[in-house]
């Protein structure tokens, strides 16, 4: 928590007739009036509360006797001009995967631009959550921008509560509450089962991300839609999950030879796992794409270099992450008014065809 995380200067304060050695949020939010969320997003900050409500908190710490070293700093305006780009993956997969290397730079390039320290955070376990949030309470960072984020990951509403702006790379939920940019993940499943059908395929499977995050549900439903739109009836047979990274789509290419050795054409959500499945049909005697066409999702240096070539749907990586640093300090340097909405950017994917279909 907030409190934990800062050092309050003096020795001691009286609230409600009890003598406390440090105070608490929840002290001072009781002598201001107002929740424990709002004093935390004085003490960080944030533009987003009234200069009423600001005074208050400010009066309510001042009459406690004990005025935290970072919220005097907050109180008068200061900046860090640093910005934490956290990923909640092991380092493994940051690597292995060219789409987080195109995000960072994407971000890299426009923090540069405006003159901000990027910090890369990878956050790999509760206790590192957590850490990171007393990290933030210290308010050593203006903002947050958050990729690779599961349905119930619970760090964006914290990152709020401490009055931080945040914006995410793509989403939780149709309904997402929290500034995000994504891409027309639907649209990437639906071109690619259209091109597939386009080209004679009629048994067409998918291997799908981790079902808990958005993005994989996404392109899994626009994959369904494609097929009806086609005429196509899905079958939960042709659907294997995977999990964003090579082996994992290698397992769910074995799996879907298993179950359908008939399939012609498999839409994979990454090119990653595409080039896991390319290894499993390879193993399997099957080839591409003379008896299985294969498409992958994000037109990656793995799309270019797999042999054949990857006929892959692009999404515009880089500059989802220039948009997501440029979101992110707009807000930073608002004028203080919250927005009506949640702001929300999805960019066009376009699909890219190489020899592999």
């Amino acid at each position: 928590m907030v409190s934990c995380a800062l050092s309050y200067e003096g020795s001691s304060g009286v609230v409600s007739g009890r003598q406390s050695g440090r105070p608490t949020l929840e002290e001072v939010a009781a002598r201001a009036g107002v929740g424990r969320g709002t004093v935390s997003r004085v003490i960080n900050g944030s533009p987003r509360v009234s200069e009423q409500t600001r005074t208050a908190v400010a009066r309510a710490v001042a009459e406690l006797g004990y005025v935290p070293n970072q919220a005097a700093r907050a109180l008068a305006g200061s900046r860090t001009d640093a910005i934490a780009l956290v990923i909640p993956e092991a380092e493994a997969r940051l690597f292995a995967e060219p789409y987080f290397l195109d995000l960072i730079r994407g971000v890299s390039a426009e923090l540069a631009e405006a003159d901000k320290q990027l910090l890369l955070t990878l956050v790999r376990s509760e206790q590192e959550r957590q850490r990171f949030e007393q990290y933030l309470a210290a308010q050593r960072v203006d903002g947050v921008l958050l990729a690779s984020v599961h349905g119930d990951d619970p760090l964006p509403e914290r990152i709020r509560e401490l009055g931080l702006p945040v914006v995410m790379n793509g989403r939780r939920s149709e309904a997402e509450p929290v500034p995000y940019v994504d891409s027309d993940n639907i649209g990437a499943g639906r071109a690619a089962v259209a091109h597939l059908v386009a080209r004679g395929r009629g048994r067409i499977a998918t291997v799908t991300g981790p079902l808990d995050m958005y993005v994989a549900r996404a392109r899994l439903g626009g994959y369904r839609a494609g097929l009806t739109e086609a005429g196509l009836t899905p079958d939960e047979a042709l659907v294997s999950a995977g999990d964003f990274t090579e082996e994992g789509g290698r397992r769910a290419m074995r799996l879907l030879l298993d179950r359908s050795p008939d399939l012609d054409a498999v839409f994979a959500a990454s090119d990653v796992m595409a080039a896991g499945a390319r290894a499993a049909l390879r193993e399997a005697g099957r080839r591409v794409p003379e008896d299985v066409a294969l498409v992958g999702v994000d037109d990656s240096p793995v799309a270019r270099l797999m042999d054949p070539p990857l006929t892959s749907v692009r999404q515009p990586i880089e500059e989802m992450g220039r948009t997501m640093a440029r979101m992110l300090i707009q807000e930073i340097q608002g004028d203080g008014q919250p927005p009506a909405e949640p702001r929300r950017h999805v960019l066009p994917t376009e699909l890219i065809a190489r020899e592999s279909c």
